[in-house]
């Protein structure tokens, strides 16, 4: 039996596959991700990962993602909060990305590093001032990268990330929000 090419941490023969399987029938590309958010008291919350949807297929999971506040905004500061989540979770879709499109390319990574920041006026979120947006105007991030690719493959690499992120995608784009509310 072959061993799998691994690079980065990636199985890129995998890789290759699931995209063309999911080129071959575009059903297989669909997938549903979910979170149960649960108030643990204060300004925790624990969010829970059960399963995802891939290909038509539940994939079971267990995870727990915890969020909190820090001192200064009534927390116990134990956790990151929403808004350093919401950046993580930026960063960690689009490291995905830099590191698969890399291996795909046969670029062995050295270093790959995401500092993302924001700023967010409080006079928006607790409705002191209707001029004033409760979330961020602008995320600002800087990619260091280090590897064996040339400075021109890293950027094209870097244009791809910005185009195919599926994170990158939703902050950029307004998302349609559904809400229903149970009472009770």
């Amino acid at each position: 039996m072959t061993q799998p090419t691994t690079l980065n941490g990636i199985n890129t023969d995998a890789l290759r596959a699931a995209a063309e399987a999911i080129t071959k029938d575009p059903s297989q590309g669909k997938t549903r991700w979910s979170a149960t958010t649960y108030w643990k008291g204060g300004t925790h919350s624990a969010s829970h990962v059960t399963s995802c949807m891939i290909g038509g297929q539940r994939i079971a999971k267990d995870f727990t993602i915890h969020v909190d506040e820090p001192l200064e905004l009534c927390g116990a500061n134990e956790y990151p909060n929403p808004q350093e989540t919401l950046v993580a979770a930026l960063n960690s879709c689009m490291t995905v990305g830099y590191v698969a499109l890399c291996a795909l390319q046969g670029i062995e990574l050295q270093e790959l590093r995401i500092e993302t920041e924001g700023d967010i006026d409080l006079r928006g979120f607790l409705g002191i001032s209707p001029e004033v947006a409760p979330g961020y105007d602008q995320l600002r991030y800087t990619v260091h990268i280090k590897g064996n690719g040339t400075p021109e493959q890293f950027e094209q690499i870097h244009r791809t990330v910005m185009a195919t992120s599926p994170n990158y995608y939703n902050v950029r784009n307004p998302i349609p929000l559904k809400s229903r509310l149970v009472v009770g």
